[in-house]
């Protein structure tokens, strides 16, 4: 899960040992968007075991009165990306949670074809994770 006030920017080579197991694909540099901490560039020890890994709820810079602690994407469909086919849309499932617990989620959709999305988030950030995870995605499956 991924901090919901992270706005990721670059990929990032971490220590992770296992960094195709994150949750947005790999480990990402980026800055905050919490309140009191827009645009600023958390420390790499942060970025790594909260921004790309953790719960809003363990970070300092996260607010106390907030929606999420931190976001999920899965692939849904399809599950077999096929060349041949004259378009295809990957659909993604998102997950917002709060104290472990979902409380929102939804779909996103993205046309390969026209290299667009179809439907998007109207977060700002969830929809930059959204597009760092299908990018992550895209390229294992290349």
């Amino acid at each position: 899960m991924a901090c919901p006030y992270f706005m990721p920017v670059e990929k990032l080579e971490g220590s992770w040992p296992h960094p195709s197991r994150l949750p947005l694909g790999c480990g990402w540099r980026g800055h905050c968007t919490a309140p009191g901490h827009e645009n600023e560039t958390p420390a790499p020890d942060i970025l790594e075991a909260f921004c790309n890994l953790g719960y809003a709820s363990g970070c300092s810079w996260a607010p106390q009165d907030r929606a999420w602690d931190a976001v999920r994407f899965a692939v849904v469909a399809p599950t077999e990306l096929d060349d041949r086919r004259e378009s295809a849309e990957i659909r993604l499932i998102y997950v917002c949670e709060r104290n472990h617990r979902p409380v929102e989620r939804g779909e996103l959709e993205f046309d390969l074809q026209g290299s667009q999305w179809l439907r998007r988030h109207d977060d700002a950030r969830l929809q930059k994770m959204a597009e760092c995870f299908l990018g992550s995605f895209l390229q294992k499956r290349s």
